[in-house]
């Protein structure tokens, strides 16, 4: 069970480094806007709560 939820842990995480990139890639070179850096911001932290998810020695 525990093996499972690290592999779908891991899968997440891949999914959102992948839209955190295209995020990234899409921002203009001036004139970014607040909504764009808050969709960033919240990517980055959906990504680190999934690592520390991850590292914990109790995956359930």
């Amino acid at each position: 069970m525990a093996e499972t939820k690290r592999q779908e842990l891991l899968e997440e995480i891949k999914n959102l480094e992948e839209k955190l990139r295209d995020r990234e890639a899409a921002l203009p070179a001036h004139s970014v806007r607040p909504h764009q850096i808050q969709e960033i911001e919240e990517l980055e932290e959906k990504i680190a709560a999934l690592e520390g998810k991850l590292a914990s020695p109790d995956i359930s």
